[in-house]
């Protein structure tokens, strides 16, 4: 059985780190974004946590419920899918949301600033929507 207490552990840390985003690029253009390190490498990294958040909350129910095996980040979302916990649409948003953490985490040299910056300021709610679909078990 899913243990409550850790979904909302993980869920409260997510929106924490959501929130330090949205500070990060209120009132703030690309140029000043773009120029800043401390901006745009501290919403880099709130990005990388709020997805891992995700994740760990996804591993956790996939393990408590006995649901099957994980080899890679994206069967989470396949299995959370197949067991009804997250729809066909969440299912493809939350894959391409691990394939991002991917490119955040082992291709951060060749980060592409411009679309970071474009994430935060539109798709933010993509990463609340699946939070919110968690929080529904709880």
């Amino acid at each position: 059985m899913v243990k409550r207490e850790i979904i909302l552990e993980r869920s409260q840390k997510c929106n924490e780190y959501l929130e330090q985003l949205d500070k990060i690029v209120k009132d703030v253009d690309f140029e000043e974004f773009n120029n800043n390190p401390l901006l745009y490498g501290s919403a880099e990294r709130f990005l990388h946590l709020s997805i891992e958040a995700l994740i760990d909350i996804g591993n956790h129910i996939i393990s408590d419920d006995n649901l099957g095996r994980v080899d890679v980040y994206r069967d989470i979302a396949i299995i959370l899918a197949e067991n009804g916990y997250l729809d066909e649409k969440e299912k493809n948003l939350f894959t391409r949301i691990i394939a991002f953490r991917n490119i955040l985490v082992h291709d951060y040299l060749d980060l592409d600033r411009d679309v970071i910056f474009d994430l935060l300021k539109n798709n933010l709610a993509d990463i609340r929507g699946i939070l919110k679909s968690y929080l529904k078990l709880v």
